[in-house]
């Protein structure tokens, strides 16, 4: 089956592609750019990354800025998928999502309404599971947005790694932090996955924080060798 990736440039969504291509075609990304960082579904750090990270995978991407606001955001989403029927063929859709009923069911919705597909890999897996399969299979993530306390700007740009498994798991059962950040409270950014030609290092970034809220922006990056 030839399938269209949402694509965050996130973790979960790298993953869902990993999970997806032993089974399926990936014949693009499709990524949304919000114009605000108050987006109700789509992840906001460091999205113009995602045109890298499909070069990095030899992937075509559609990117696709959004309005302010729910329905305009899903609108957006049904043009993105139009087009990527149009272009590439796509007979279904892949998502990250692993809990969130808000955003799987609006986008199965727009599929439904398309004839597509909608898989969702990752749907209803043990969160901590997710965390240690990203780490066991290679992934090399960062912290690109916290949005929760007792979240910190240290938290910001720091690798995913056993260390920080273990502080995350720690903050879930203290406070009810979702480990994996599907509450909104943690975004992240794929620099390197087993699917990835090619590499990306942060040649330059700001840190942007304040009242347990912060962005690691990336300011500038490479592709580099692997």
């Amino acid at each position: 089956m030839r399938l269209g990736a949402l694509f965050s440039g996130g973790k979960d969504s790298c993953l869902a592609i990993h999970k997806a291509q032993a089974f399926h075609e990936i014949s693009c990304l499709i990524s949304l750019i919000p114009s605000s960082e108050e987006s109700y579904i789509f992840h906001y750090p460091n999205i113009w990354v995602t045109r890298f990270q499909a070069e990095a995978m030899g992937l075509p991407i559609i990117q696709m800025e959004t309005e302010i606001g729910e329905e305009k955001e899903l609108t957006s989403l049904s043009k993105a998928l139009k087009l990527a029927i149009k272009r590439y063929g796509i007979n279904g859709v892949i998502t990250g999502a692993i809990k969130s009923t808000y955003q799987v069911s609006r986008i199965q919705k727009i599929c439904n309404r398309l004839g597509l597909w909608c898989f969702n890999p990752l749907w209803l897996k043990s969160q901590e599971e997710l965390m240690r399969e990203i780490l066991k299979i290679g992934f090399e993530v960062i912290i690109s947005g916290i949005f929760a306390y007792p979240l910190d700007s240290s938290f910001l740009g720091r690798r995913l790694d056993t260390n920080l498994l273990a502080e995350l798991i720690n903050l879930w059962r203290k406070y009810g932090i979702n480990i994996a950040g599907e509450g909104g409270e943690i975004e992240t950014t794929v620099l390197d996955a087993p699917m990835f030609k090619k590499r990306i290092k942060v040649t330059d970034y700001e840190i942007q924080y304040r009242d347990n809220s912060g962005i690691f922006k990336i300011k500038s990056l490479r592709l580099v060798d692997k």
